[in-house]
C-alpha cells in the first residue's frame, strides 16, 4: 500500500496535468506525474487498459468485477 501523503500529491499532479492537456498546453515538469493504481495506489506493473496494478488486476478478474476479462487457462 502506497504512503497517503504520495497518493495526494500524485492526485493533485494529475490534476494539473490533465487540466493543462485539456487547455492544449504542456505542464512544467511532464515527467513528475505518473500513472498508479486507482484501486491501491501502486505504482509498479501497472496495466494502462485497464487502470490497475498486475495484483489489483488479478484479484478482481477472478472475482469477475472487470469486464471483459477472462481467465486464460480453464
Amino acid at each position: 500500500m502506497a504512503r497517503k501523503a504520495i497518493v495526494v500529491k500524485q492526485q493533485k499532479l494529475a490534476k494539473k496535468y490533465f487540466a493543462a492537456k485539456k487547455e492544449g498546453r504542456k505542464i512544467k515538469h511532464p515527467t513528475k506525474y505518473y500513472n498508479r493504481c486507482q484501486l491501491c495506489g501502486r505504482v509498479k506493473s501497472y496495466v494502462r487498459d485497464f487502470g490497475v496494478c498486475r495484483v489489483c488486476l488479478r484479484k478482481y478478474g477472478r472475482a469477475w468485477m472487470i469486464m471483459g476479462l477472462k481467465k486464460s487457462s480453464r
